[in-house]
């Protein structure tokens, strides 16, 4: 991501048509990978004889190797060159769903998922950086609303295209489809980009800022994960795994600060713009993809949807992200980025309250119409916020910056996830006690309810007993979900101030392009 000592012109006419789908693609092809796995856990973990648990690791060792490999795409870099890394990165990363998809076992298909993860980190921030350079200084608007959209839409698609490539052909093609888009992709972007390449230097590894980021962001990552399934506090795993995440993230913060050559450039949340832009846009994406992967689950297990559907279901939420896009390269060198990212939140806060009344009884265009008009907050927030992170900052401090700001965004994403599913599931519980407290012989309410059950179904007691327990779950589940809802269109109005907390400035985005050029 560093730029070369000459400025380069930008790309023009049918090459840049060709280099933009080609660079978009890879990041199209990455962010989908964090979500297409997710609805084929179950025939995954059933065809590889290990339990659902066992198999959300898939998802679980992904996600932490790629919040690990994004730090050190500025490092990376600076020794290979943006075009080599971003190229290798693709090839490694299409060699890796080979052996995903080939996998005989859990074993062979985590460690495939690790290394998949691990080259996947270098992808996002470079095609930011890659796409920057190829347009004109006053089209970088353009550049970032065009690379946001295919951010956006690949989390989105993941679980509709997850379900359907599971239900219709096999779990390991969702890692095969990989080859051919990373290929096209390698080949095109080395064809047209050799001659656009950035100086490489030898320059030393931090090797204690290195390890320290691997433990304290493996073990943390693990804890989330896992936390639901080992009764969180009442385990001595997450103990001592919250323990040593908890020191080995001190000494890295203590590290880094006192480095002469640091992975990770800590000292930029001194800027105002930096830390308040990175924190809103991180607690954001969280909440975000959270409930991107509790909806569809939720419309699975209790609505009787099958994954193609569910996804199909949550589709619409690209519609109007993909419209937006041009509308947004023409209003971002005009507007306060800050008035723009206000906007997206308070419309993502109105769209989680609507949610927050759903029934067992809700129908299709009842899910679909708030995930539709969700397009709309979604095309106005990560390029404003992008924006504000990277503005006011020197060319020599973007890569880093980039870098930074994106590894905090997906680790939040992946740790908002695993918050957001045991809010759910204790608020389930909760709400399942609640309801039980009613089920007494002493409510006449009750007592109709069962004996309607028995006559109208001819069920025994113990039948209709049962039959009431399946509704009073799928009831609870309802409720807890609903309370998530509710809790996440909160948090985004809590969060708006921190965006009035950076400094004001129109077209921030284009001066940050200019900054990356």
């Amino acid at each position: 991501m560093d730029s070369p000592h000459k400025e380069l012109p930008p790309l023009t006419g049918g090459q840049l048509i060709l280099a933009t789908l080609a660079v978009a693609l890879a990041t199209f092809m990455n962010v989908l990978d964090s979500s297409i796995a997710n609805v084929a856990i179950p025939t995954l973990s059933g065809n590889l004889g290990v339990s659902i648990d066992e198999g959300t690791w898939v998802i679980t060792l992904f996600a932490a190797a790629t919040a690990i490999s994004i730090p050190l795409t500025g490092w990376l870099t600076q020794r290979l060159g943006q075009i080599r890394l971003f190229v290798g990165s693709i090839l490694l990363f299409v060699f890796s769903s080979w052996l995903c998809g080939i996998a005989p076992t859990l074993p062979i298909l985590l460690a495939a998922r690790i290394l998949q993860g691990a080259v996947a980190g270098p992808l996002i921030p470079l095609s930011q950086a890659i796409l920057l350079s190829s347009y004109p200084k006053a089209k970088s608007g353009l550049a970032l609303s065009l690379w946001a959209m295919t951010a956006t839409v690949g989390p989105i698609a993941g679980p509709a295209l997850g379900g359907w490539i599971t239900d219709s052909y096999s779990w390991s093609w969702i890692f095969y489809i990989n080859i051919p888009v990373g290929l096209f992709s390698a080949g095109v972007t080395w064809a047209i980009y050799k001659n656009r390449e950035t100086p490489a230097r030898k320059i030393p590894i931090d090797k204690g800022g290195l390890l320290s980021l691997i433990a304290w962001v493996a073990s943390l990552q693990i804890m989330l994960d896992k936390g639901k399934d080992l009764d969180w506090f009442q385990s001595p795993v997450i103990w001592a795994l919250t323990i040593f995440a908890l020191l080995s993230f001190i000494f890295f913060v203590i590290w880094e600060l006192t480095e002469k050559n640091p992975m990770i450039n800590l000292r930029l949340f001194k800027g105002r713009n930096f830390a308040g832009g990175t924190i809103a846009i991180s607690v954001a994406y969280g909440v975000f993809f959270a409930n991107l992967v509790l909806l569809p689950q939720w419309m699975q297990q209790s609505l009787g949807y099958r994954s193609v559907d569910a996804g199909m279901a949550t589709a619409p939420l690209g519609i109007f992200a993909v419209l937006m896009a041009p509308l947004m390269a023409k209003l971002m060198p005009k507007s306060d980025a800050r008035v723009l990212a206000t906007l997206a939140f308070v419309g993502f806060a109105g769209v989680f309250f609507m949610r927050s009344v759903y029934n067992t009884e809700v129908d299709t265009f009842t899910l679909v119409l708030p995930t539709l008009l969700q397009g709309i907050p979604t095309a106005l927030f990560f390029v404003p916020l992008t924006g504000i992170i990277l503005s006011g900052l020197p060319p020599e401090k973007i890569p880093s910056a980039a870098g930074l700001s994106n590894f905090i965004r997906v680790f939040c994403g992946a740790a908002g996830t695993a918050i957001a599913s045991t809010a759910w599931n204790n608020r389930t519980i909760l709400h399942h006690e609640r309801l039980a407290e009613q089920a007494s012989v002493n409510n006449p309410a009750f007592v109709q309810s069962i004996q309607q059950l028995q006559s109208t179904l001819g069920l025994t007691m113990q039948q209709a007993y049962a039959r009431f327990e399946v509704t009073l779950n799928t009831q609870a589940s309802m409720l807890g979900l609903d309370d998530v809802f509710w809790i996440s269109a909160v948090i985004f109005v809590m969060i708006i101030p921190l965006i009035w907390l950076t400094k004001p400035a129109k077209g921030q985005v284009s001066a940050a392009a200019a900054a990356a050029h």
